[in-house]
């Protein structure tokens, strides 16, 4: 083992949770993301995706914005399968 640290697994769950709400705030700073792994696979996932950014928007236009957001990942893979969730703050739970 490199280095005098002890190793420690990461949790594939935290990662790609991590990244997923990086890219979604780029766009939509403001975001609350709530990411779910549907298979244990880590790359068929449900998003909940909560901000301002969608008030008068369409739910088709909504999702468009989601998945222009998380492109990235979904081509190189990371991303296999994806539904979308979405609200503003002042909607209930999509």
């Amino acid at each position: 083992m490199a280095g005098t640290g002890a190793a420690r697994v990461v949790n594939p769950a935290l990662v790609i949770d991590t990244v997923i709400t990086a890219l979604l705030r780029e766009t939509m700073p403001d975001a609350a993301v709530e990411v779910y792994d549907l298979t244990g696979t880590m790359d068929h996932l449900e998003v909940f995706v909560r901000t301002k950014a969608f008030a008068g928007v369409s739910p088709l236009d909504r999702h468009r914005m989601v998945e222009r957001a998380l492109a990235p990942a979904r081509a190189d893979g990371r991303i296999h399968a994806l539904q979308i969730r979405t609200a503003t703050p002042e909607e209930p739970h999509g």
